[in-house]
């Protein structure tokens, strides 16, 4: 029997090559990779399915009134894009930089990709992005493995040291893969205490994926699942929080938007700075960013990361004389 995965390309491929609709008896007669001897029950259970798992990868499966079906091109496929030569020698520099860049688990993906779009060959000697700085060819391998698990949606497994250098094993359902600030992070469900969870996998070591029942999935995410609304600011990393505020200076209030990525609520001031309302977990974490991230960000409360914000531009001033 036709893998699933292959069964599922064949129909896709098959529907949108027909210039009428189709009826389920014509899909099932194609040779797209369904039983022979599948009963009618069994068939039609197969190919609900995959239409649903089409439909889920974005392609809009449509039904007339005679229970026909066909795919809407314009629903489904993006606009072919027309590039210039100033933008096609941007990306192949931009590709060969992630290419060639030890931290970017997908290096294989995108050259293929580059090489379907016939933009030409890379650059000689191509620029090299540095996404990791903290070992990079482990963080990639770890990531590589993790968007695998994510993908067919496998439980993994994996030895993990917190910031206090206490190491365990866990086993967590994998809803998504971020990169942030130089690591890769994975987001998923801890299955020990059943909550939300983000791992750096810099501190992670021997990611097992489930090899149990390679081609059936161990778990769903949640309805309406968003890894943008689980990823926090450096300074909220931590179950115990307190509410923090920093203030944007008027010459500093135009990169706010960008620097708080959503989080917490900002304050117009009557000169054009902002006030910025915000949980952090580590005061002394919070007036670190806003030394990171200044000049113009000056933190308000609590006390303590007010007086670590002293302390902090002390010692750079110190280190500069």
């Amino acid at each position: 029997m036709t893998a699933a995965h292959e069964r599922l390309v064949n129909l896709a491929l098959y529907l949108a090559s027909r210039a009428r609709p189709v009826t389920i008896q014509q899909c099932r007669e194609a040779g797209l990779g369904y039983p022979d001897d599948a009963d009618d029950a069994a068939f039609q259970r197969m190919f609900e399915r995959d239409k649903d798992a089409l439909r889920a990868a974005g392609i809009a499966i449509v039904v007339d009134e005679e229970g026909r079906y066909s795919i809407d091109a314009a629903q489904s496929f993006a606009a072919e894009v027309d590039l210039t030569d100033a933008e096609c020698a941007e990306v192949r520099v931009l590709a060969a930089a992630l290419v060639n860049d030890p931290s970017f688990p997908f290096g294989d993906d995108l050259a293929l990709a580059v090489a379907k779009m016939d933009l030409g060959p890379f650059p000689d000697e191509p620029a090299r992005s540095t996404l990791a700085l903290e070992d990079p060819e482990r963080q990639s391998s770890l990531a590589r493995a993790a968007a695998d698990a994510v993908a067919r949606r496998k439980r993994v497994r994996f030895a993990y040291t917190n910031a206090r250098g206490e190491s365990k094993f866990h086993e967590v359902e994998p809803y998504g893969l971020a990169f942030r600030r130089g690591r890769w992070y994975l987001v998923g469900r801890d299955v020990a205490i059943g909550e939300v969870r983000i791992y750096a996998l810099v501190r992670a070591s021997g990611l097992e994926v489930n090899a149990a029942s390679p081609k059936n999935p161990d778990f769903e995410p949640p309805a309406g699942f968003r890894i943008e609304d689980c990823l926090v600011l450096p300074f909220q990393i931590g179950s115990d929080r307190v509410q923090g505020s920093a203030r944007f200076e008027p010459d500093a209030a135009w990169r706010a938007a960008h620097l708080t990525e959503g989080k917490g609520r900002l304050n117009a001031d009557a000169d054009g700075g902002l006030r910025w309302e915000v949980e952090i977990a580590s005061p002394r974490a919070f007036a670190s960013w806003c030394i990171a991230n200044g000049p113009g960000i000056v933190p308000l409360a609590p006390a303590s990361a007010v007086r670590a914000y002293r302390v902090g531009l002390e010692e750079v001033a110190a280190r500069h004389e």
